[in-house]
Order: structure tokens, then C-alpha cells, then sequence
């Protein structure tokens, strides 16, 4: 992976950071922010309680003899396949062990599953040259629109 500690640029710079990828239900989302909050204020620039979170997917597996579907879904025959509603919650944390590691516990804590998916990455988030007075025309609150509205 290519080293971006000394990338500077008028907009801003960027910084090591790990993406946690989390697969959950759409409505388990806000209780998984929620604990993971207690742990980490997943801050992004001047806000906290950063994540984006997908449009609702399926995701699809088949459980093997002996998992957790086999020994709690009555008559349920391991190997059958089984499909879910599934969105994709990620959120990002500096690089340091002992941060990610309450992270995911907390996200294991929180979760429906035993075994969630979770994919880690190493990557880099921007930083920006930050200035709530821009007078940028593209800017929220000099674009004429303002903010999209809140859902």
C-alpha cells in the first residue's frame, strides 16, 4: 500500500484509517452505531457518528450441521439455503490496534449473528482544508438548494 502521510493538497490531506464493512440487518444499524458510540465517537473532520449505510440487498449462505440455524430454527435442514434483507453498514477508525479491537467488539456485541460479516481494510479518508465560511458556489449553503432533506 502506498504511503499518503506527506499527500497535501490546497483541498486537504488524507489519513490511515481502517473501514470496518459490517453486513446487518436494516434495522439493527442504529443499535450497532450505538454501541459501537460508547466505545468510539467515529469523528470524520468536525461531526461524529459517521457511517454511511447501503440500500437494502440480500445476502444468502447455507448453514452447515451443527451451526446456530440447525440448533435454533425447527425442521430447519442444514444445507438448505436461506436469504435475508441485508444493508451494509460502514464506518472508519484511525489505525490503532487497541481502537479497532473495542470497535469490533462492540459490533460483535451488538450484532443478530454469532459469526456477522465484517470486512476490514486498510485505507486512507480525506481530510479537508476545512472552513464553515467557504464561499464556494458548490457548498450546501451557497448552492441555493441547502441541505437534501433528512430521511
Amino acid at each position: 500500500m502506498v504511503d499518503l502521510t506527506e499527500y497535501r493538497a490546497r483541498s486537504g490531506a488524507l489519513v490511515p484509517v481502517w473501514t470496518v464493512e459490517v453486513q446487518t440487518l436494516p434495522e439493527d444499524t442504529d443499535r450497532i452505531l450505538d454501541e459501537v458510540m460508547k466505545v468510539h465517537s467515529l469523528s470524520f473532520g468536525r461531526y461524529q457518528r459517521n457511517a454511511s449505510i447501503s440500500a437494502t440487498g440480500k445476502e444468502t449462505s447455507q448453514p452447515e450441521p451443527d451451526s446456530t440455524t440447525t440448533a435454533h430454527v425447527e425442521g430447519f435442514e442444514a444445507g438448505e439455503t436461506e436469504n435475508y434483507p441485508m444493508v451494509e453498514l460502514k464506518i472508519s477508525v484511525e489505525r490503532d490496534l487497541g481502537i479497532l479491537s473495542k470497535v469490533m467488539d462492540a459490533i460483535i456485541y451488538a450484532h443478530h449473528y454469532e459469526e456477522p460479516v465484517i470486512f476490514v481494510r486498510e485505507d486512507w479518508a480525506s481530510r479537508a482544508a476545512y472552513d464553515p465560511q467557504s464561499e464556494n458556489p458548490n457548498r450546501w449553503w451557497n448552492n441555493g438548494r441547502g441541505l437534501p432533506d433528512r430521511i
